[in-house]
C-alpha cells in the first residue's frame, strides 16, 4: 500500500520545520515547499532544511506558492491528501514597511494553495492563521474565543491572516473539502524566528547591546512553545471537519506573560542582565493575547505542556550551540 505523502508549504521555517520533523517521525513522507526568501537570514532556513534532507521520506522543493501552476502541478503529482500550509509572509512591523510582500505570500499565495487542493482532490487542508486577527483588545479571565469578533484589524499583516481565513471559509463551502484554521500565539523555540522579541533580544544581550522595550513593558502575550504548537498542528490535522466544513482553532499556551516577565525570564536562562530602553508601543503591535483553548482541547486533547523558564532553557541551550 503507497500511503500518499503530506504537503508542508514553508518547510524551511520555523514551524514547517518542526512540523515536518514530528511527521516523519511518525512514518510521514513529506514533500516541503519553500521559496528560501530573505526576510531573515537564509543560512537558519538552510540550516533547517538540511536537518530535514538528510531524513528518509523527506523531499524539499524550492517554489514560491504564489506560482499556482506550479503549485497546483505539484499537489497533483504527489498524489496528497492533506496539505499543511505554514508559508507566508511573517511580521505585524514589516507589513509596514513592504505592504506587497504580504499580498504576495499570504493573499496570493493562499488562493494559489486553495487551487490547488481543490483540483488535486486533497481531502484535508490545515493552515496557519494568527493571533492578531483579534486585534486590540483588553484581557479578561476567559482568553481570547474563536466566536470573539475579528473583524478591526490594526496591522496589514492580520488583514491578511483574516482575509486567508475567509477565502477558505468560501472554498469550503464552495468546493467541499475540509479546512482548518490555525491562530497561532507567539509561537517560541529552538530554530526559531530571528525577528521575534525573545530571540532579538538574546541576540543584543549576549553581544553586550541594549535592548529596545516596546509599549513601556507592559505588553503581555501567550507564549507558546514549538513541541506544543506541533502537537496542536498534528492534533487538528488527525481530526478534519465533515466534507465542506471549515473550522477555526487558537493554539496558544493559555497563559499570558507579560513582557517583563519574559525578559527577567531570559536573563535567567543566559546568566546576562539587559540593558533596557523603554519605547512607545509601535504601529501595528496590540497591548496583549490570551488563548482560550477550550475548542482544540475538546477536538483533539490539546493541552500545551513546556513553561515558559524551561522553553527558554531550551532556546538558549540551542542558540549557543548553533552559534558554534
Amino acid at each position: 500500500m503507497i500511503v500518499a505523502p503530506v504537503v508542508v508549504t514553508g518547510a524551511a521555517g520555523f514551524i514547517g520545520m518542526h512540523v515536518a520533523e514530528r511527521l516523519l517521525d511518525r512514518g510521514a513522507a513529506v514533500i516541503g515547499v519553500d521559496v528560501f526568501n530573505d526576510y531573515y537570514d537564509p543560512a537558519l532556513k538552510a540550516a533547517r532544511a538540511a536537518r530535514l534532507e538528510g531524513r528518509d521520506g523527506f523531499t524539499m522543493v524550492r517554489l514560491d506558492i504564489a506560482e499556482h501552476e506550479a503549485l497546483a502541478e505539484l499537489v497533483k503529482s504527489a498524489g496528497a491528501r492533506q496539505v499543511i500550509h505554514l508559508a507566508a509572509q511573517a511580521g505585524v512591523r514589516y507589513s509596514i514597511e513592504n505592504p506587497f510582500a504580504y499580498e504576495r505570500s499570504n493573499l496570493a499565495g493562499h488562493l494559489s494553495v486553495l487551487e490547488a487542493c481543490r483540483h488535486a482532490g486533497v481531502e484535508h487542508l490545515v493552515y496557519a492563521s494568527s493571533s492578531s486577527v483579534y486585534g486590540d483588545r483588553p484581557l479578561n479571565g476567559d482568553g481570547f474565543r474563536e466566536t470573539d469578533p475579528a473583524n478591526e484589524p490594526v496591522s496589514l499583516y492580520a488583514a491578511t491572516k483574516r482575509s486567508c481565513e475567509m477565502l477558505s471559509q468560501s472554498y469550503a463551502a464552495l468546493y467541499g473539502f475540509p479546512q482548518s484554521g490555525l491562530r497561532f500565539f507567539t509561537v517560541y523555540g529552538p530554530w526559531g524566528r530571528p525577528d521575534m522579541a525573545y530571540y532579538g533580544f538574546t541576540e543584543k544581550m549576549l553581544s553586550g547591546q541594549p535592548i529596545d522595550v516596546y509599549g513601556e513593558g507592559q505588553m503581555a502575550r501567550d507564549f507558546t512553545f514549538i513541541d506544543d504548537i506541533v502537537d496542536g498542528v498534528l492534533g487538528v490535522l488527525d481530526h478534519p471537519p465533515a466534507q465542506g466544513g471549515h473550522e477555526v482553532y487558537n493554539i496558544g499556551d493559555n497563559d499570558p506573560v507579560g513582557l517583563m516577565e519574559m525578559i527577567t525570564t531570559l536573563e535567567t536562562a543566559l546568566g546576562v542582565e539587559a540593558q533596557k530602553i523603554f519605547l512607545p508601543m509601535q504601529p501595528g503591535d496590540v497591548p496583549a493575547t490570551f488563548a482560550n483553548i477550550d475548542k482544540i482541547h475538546a477536538l483533539c486533547g490539546y493541552k500545551p505542556k513546556v513553561k515558559l523558564a524551561a522553553g527558554l532553557a531550551r532556546f538558549v541551550e540551542w542558540r549557543r550551540a548553533y552559534a558554534g
